[in-house]
């Protein structure tokens, strides 16, 4: 049996830091690779995981340093969708070819983007969670918290013993955690949750809960979902309406005081991942040939925001 001895959780921000916390609660051997601000933070004065059930200081190893990935059996990946591609390289001659690779970001298509660099075994992960970073060592979490993990294709016996083992790790830590055969439908009803909501919750820096309470922006998330569904179906992903409605409707009430990660960004002047949201079925709509205003527009508007800070 695989035993995941050195974990490492590659971009801690909000979600690193609280699958990396409950990893850590449950005396994992977990290392927090941040940014040297946020090193040093957590390195002082510990990790504060302030969450639903439970609020405490967690001592747990923390860097800056991407060379420490060396030992690594196990590695979370959660840097933003437009850091990838770039992180995979310079990762790539650094961690060990045993090592094992769970991409728990949004979007669809990080995980290919690193198979495509490395030779380890990825695998995507949907993940629902609802989080946010106070600051530099606190981890405010809003709700919810569980993982599905799978393969894209069919699993290969020896990738589905693998997946047992990741899964059996996150259950041991209190994390919710299911197999599926193929993940590429739930990855994408989750897609379907961050297009409708992630880029209006920044342009308005408001959280679902609240969203769906203004009729106006019920009917643009309604516009958005069909745009979508089109999409979908050409990328061989079939999506019902009840499906896409129940989602949609799901997220807004288990995570109503959330306030999207796009929001986060705007708001700390970052860079987005809409590129690899709305953008990205903008992108697919110009190349099916189908139209996406709604999506369009909201790419737009979160494009025009980021303008005020990024050249």
């Amino acid at each position: 049996m695989r035993q995941f001895k050195k974990i490492y959780v590659l971009g801690a921000g909000a979600v690193g830091c609280f699958f990396g916390g409950m990893l850590g609660r449950a005396n994992y051997d977990v290392t927090l690779i941040a940014r040297p601000e946020r090193a040093e933070s957590i390195k002082r004065d510990g990790l504060l995981m302030d969450c639903q059930t439970f609020k405490e200081v967690l001592q747990i190893k923390v860097t800056s340093n991407l060379h420490d990935l060396t030992d690594a059996d196990l590695i979370l990946l959660t840097v933003k969708s437009p850091d990838t591609e770039k992180l995979m390289h310079e990762i790539a001659s650094i961690v060990p070819k045993h090592a094992v690779i769970l991409s728990l970001q949004n979007g669809v298509a990080n995980a290919d983007i690193a198979t495509s660099i490395v030779s380890n075994s990825v695998f995507p992960a949907v993940v629902y969670v609802a989080c946010g970073m106070v600051d530099n060592r606190t981890m405010k979490h809003h709700g919810r918290g569980e993982l599905v993990i799978g393969g894209m294709k069919n699993l290969a016996p020896s990738d589905l013993e693998i997946l047992n083992q990741v899964c059996a790790l996150f259950q041991e830590a209190s994390v919710p955690c299911a197999i599926t055969q193929d993940i590429k439908k739930d990855m994408w009803l989750k897609f379907l949750v961050n297009c409708s909501y992630n880029g209006i919750s920044g342009i308005g820096q408001i959280c679902y809960g609240d969203m769906i309470k203004i009729p106006e922006i019920v009917q643009v998330i309604e516009e958005i979902t069909q745009e979508f569904i089109k999409i979908a179906k050409c990328e061989g992903v079939t999506i019902s309406q009840q499906e896409a409605q129940n989602a949609n409707a799901q997220i807004a009430k288990t995570m109503a005081t959330q306030i999207s990660s796009t929001a986060q960004d705007l708001a700390k002047k970052k860079k987005t991942e809409i590129e690899f949201l709305n953008g990205y079925i903008v992108k697919l709509g110009k190349h099916y040939q189908i139209a996406t205003p709604s999506n369009a527009s909201i790419y737009a508007m979160v494009k025009m925001l980021e303008s005020r800070y990024i050249s």
